[in-house]
């Protein structure tokens, strides 16, 4: 699933979000453009988060290798058909080995058509460049060679999420809960990394499931940094862009404003967190007109779920008053005071647990 205006038409020619510099940018022009713009982002390094920030892997020089086209076409055996692991709107992708260091690598060859042009390279360059953590991808290296663009990542072998949630062919297993709590709990700590220990915070932008790329026991790291911006810093509470991002992970105060927040991120993270334990897609039209979207599906159950249980407890107040009136009386009194130790944040979690699996 490519990414498109949030609030535009699926066309092509509305797809293209940002213009593609028509002049031919060389490798020593795109070389000169990273220092002065890497200025702008840096792992915070204050006394109080440095050993955090050590840990978590921060970095504020440029650590991306330099790649000519002619070592790319040999890694990926001229991108022989074999090698293609998978294509969107920005270009294809290559599974291919460095003849330089023998490593097994991944290789997105950018469409100069396509939906990525030299700005989003460079962004994406930049901030794999800049910031590094356990759950983001990392950014090996780069080309630049005359209109050629390619991006070499490290190579994730189980795939992206989205992978192994939709469209499952026979012979793969579904995910069971564990893995996918544990997937969500990674890509939640790689959204965190961006939004608290990069400074300025960088918003992503393009949260989703093809996003989110998988290693060795199902361990999620965050991808495709096109779209990313840097977040608001000082007394701004927002950033205000062309909305971009994917139908259906877009926040709906961003696609409505344009005002971009660390929230708009935070939205996209719920509809995954939706998909990995609903199984379904954010957008599937091959659903009912009520099913298609997902968010709004389940804003519905939710709505359904309070009627009944409203109802659920009518029903057993007046069931409580046939069998004696001091019961009911009671049942009254402990629903306020689970009310109000909910207020207070008090609450125990076992008895409001037990009570409402025994109850409701």
């Amino acid at each position: 699933m490519g990414w498109f205006l949030c609030g535009g038409n699926s066309n092509q020619d509305e797809k293209k979000k940002l213009p593609i510099n028509n002049n031919t940018t060389t490798t020593n022009n795109f070389d000169h453009q990273i220092p002065s713009t890497s200025e702008k982002l840096k792992v915070n390094s204050a006394p109080n988060t440095k050993k955090e920030a050590t840990k978590d892997g921060g970095s504020d020089h440029i650590a991306a290798h330099t790649f000519t086209f002619r070592e790319l076409a040999a890694a990926t055996k001229n991108f022989r058909a074999d090698c293609l692991l998978g294509e969107g709107g920005f270009g294809r992708v290559y599974k291919g080995r460095l003849e330089s260091t023998n490593q097994v690598v991944a290789i997105k060859q950018l469409d100069p058509n396509g939906l990525q042009g030299n700005r989003e390279f460079l962004v994406e360059v930049l901030m794999l460049s800049l910031l590094h953590h356990p759950n983001l991808v990392n950014l090996i290296g780069y080309c630049a060679d005359g209109d050629q663009r390619l991006l070499v990542y490290e190579y994730m072998p189980l795939g992206s999420l989205e992978d192994h949630l939709h469209d499952l062919p026979p012979d793969r297993r579904r995910l069971d809960w564990n893995t996918r709590m544990k997937i969500a709990a990674g890509a939640a700590k790689g959204l965190e990394y961006l939004h608290d220990k990069a400074s300025p915070p960088v918003i992503y932008r393009d949260l989703k499931c093809s996003n989110i790329l998988l290693g060795e026991g199902y361990h999620p790291k965050l991808s495709d940094f096109g779209l990313a911006k840097l977040g608001p810093v000082g007394d701004k509470t927002h950033v205000s862009t062309r909305v971009m991002g994917t139908y259906g992970y877009c926040a709906p105060e961003y696609a409505m404003t344009g005002q971009l927040t660390l929230k708009s991120d935070v939205y996209s993270f719920g509809v995954v967190f939706l998909e990995i334990i609903t199984g379904r897609k954010a957008i599937d039209n091959s659903r009912a007109g009520g099913e298609q979207n997902l968010v709004a599906w389940v804003r519905f159950l939710s709505l359904v779920y309070h009627i009944l249980l409203t109802i659920q407890r009518h029903f057993i107040l007046q069931w409580l008053m046939l069998i004696d009136d001091s019961l009911c009386k009671i049942y009254i009194l402990f629903n306020r005071l689970v009310r109000y130790l909910k207020i207070e944040g008090n609450l125990h979690k076992w008895p409001t647990h037990y009570f409402r699996a025994n109850i409701q």
